[in-house]
């Protein structure tokens, strides 16, 4: 029996998924789990991307002591982070999109190209930590001086396993450096720029096989997670979806981009899909339960958090989308400052960060129809997030659809679907 593995990293936590087609339906079974998260060196939040390769191939091991014969496997991780390289040498440190570095890029990219013009060209939201500006951070630092590659973080993993490089096309939407008329990276937005034309190659799309490692072929799936976990979506059709995790992804599949000046004051996004456009927007996400959870009560389970927050009679919202929430030292701190000060339990703060994501959903799902003038009955909800209960029930109120909650991993069903090259 054929089994494939996805190897699918999230910014909290990683995951082996071994999948396998079985009286005509598809099982997955976890292999290898492993917590995931940005160290702070030197003042910067960075990733450790040799530990990641390390658990990685720990992953792969396990594999294949329980199945023996592995048929593939392919990487994704969350998108905009990379690595690197002066010939086969990885630069240090791999910075993480927390990191706050981009302040004077972002004003520098802006100034040879105003974001309008960049929004025209890319269709790619604003976020500070956006590919295009973390490089200009490194061209205003001499960080490029001497580079010869740049491998977005699942591209640099599957290099180390193979020894292939390739640059994958999910990935490369999240750059904010790729046409959305073409589909390749602008070669004249990158020489505006003066950013290295040799880092942008022409791109690969999933299920391009890339090699091996230890015998098992290496392919590429869409490796940006959120347009793997589109792809595991079971019977989507044309409802939006909510991909519930660290971040929380809202959108909905479209066949072409949408850049017009509602979609760009709105700061919604145009990404990679498998044969799509995927039109969504970030929000804030789960981030905001979790550094709540583990700097005011780690010892409280989450689901045990959760019922106290729903129990709480606290109706104070804040803006789940401040740049205030992005990389704060104390993430209770910046919800008493947002909730004008004063005192707040756990469970308050909580159901604030989850009546605060709601308000959001309700009101990007509005801005959704507007901007492509469809109704909608139905969301659709995967990742972590869909076992949160509570968040679910109050997006469902907030924005007045049916919340279909899926606990699965369809990010990890995404990408199993791209190996085995069929209808999962």
């Amino acid at each position: 029996m054929k089994r494939a593995l996805a190897v699918d990293l999230g910014a909290s936590s990683g995951r082996l998924v071994a999948g396998w087609r079985e009286g005509g339906e598809v099982h997955a079974e976890e292999v290898h789990r492993f917590p995931n998260s940005m160290d702070l060196r030197d003042g910067h939040r960075v990733w450790d991307a040799e530990r990641l390769l390390r658990e990685v191939r720990t992953g792969i091991e396990k594999a294949m002591a329980r199945y023996g014969k592995i048929s593939s496997l392919a990487i994704d991780t969350w998108g905009v982070d990379y690595v690197l390289l002066r010939g086969e040498e990885p630069v240090s440190p791999v910075y993480a999109y927390r990191d706050e570095r981009t302040g004077a890029a972002v004003e520098a990219v802006h100034a040879v190209v105003p974001f309008p013009e960049l929004y025209r060209r890319t269709g790619c939201q604003f976020q500070p930590f956006n590919t295009v500006y973390q490089l200009m951070a490194d061209k205003l630092s001499g960080r490029l001086e001497g580079v010869t590659d740049l491998l977005m973080l699942p591209e640099y993993l599957s290099w180390r396993l193979c020894g292939k490089k390739a640059r994958e096309y999910t990935s490369a939407a999240t750059t904010g450096l790729l046409s959305v008329r073409t589909g390749e990276y602008d070669r004249e937005l990158i020489r505006a720029l003066g950013l290295p034309e040799g880092l942008f190659p022409p791109l690969s799309k999933p299920g391009t096989p890339l090699g091996e490692y230890k015998g098992i072929p290496v392919l590429l799936c869409a490796s940006h997670d959120t347009a793997s976990a589109v792809e595991g979506i079971p019977e989507l059709g044309d409802e939006p979806y909510l991909s519930s995790g660290t971040w929380s992804l809202l959108g909905l599949k479209t066949p072409a981009p949408l850049t017009d000046e509602a979609s760009r004051r709105g700061n919604w996004s145009n990404e990679g899909g498998v044969g799509y456009n995927r039109y969504q927007k970030n929000i804030m996400g789960l981030w905001l339960v979790n550094e709540l959870r583990r700097e005011l009560c780690p010892e409280t389970s989450l689901p045990d958090l959760l019922s106290q927050a729903e129990k709480s009679s606290f109706d104070g919202l804040a803006d789940a989308d401040s740049p205030a929430f992005l990389a704060p030292g104390s993430m209770a701190g910046a919800f008493r400052e947002a909730l004008g000060g004063g005192q707040y339990s756990a469970p308050a703060l909580v159901r604030c960060a989850c009546r605060s994501l709601a308000a959001s959903y309700a009101a990007a799902l509005g801005e959704l129809a507007a901007n492509t003038g469809r109704r909608f009955c139905r969301l659709t909800v995967v990742g972590g997030g869909a076992k949160n209960a509570f968040l679910n029930r109050l997006t469902a109120e907030a924005s007045g659809l049916e919340v279909r909650a899926l606990p699965l991993e369809a990010t990890a069903l995404g990408n199993l679907k791209i190996q085995m090259g069929a209808e999962l």
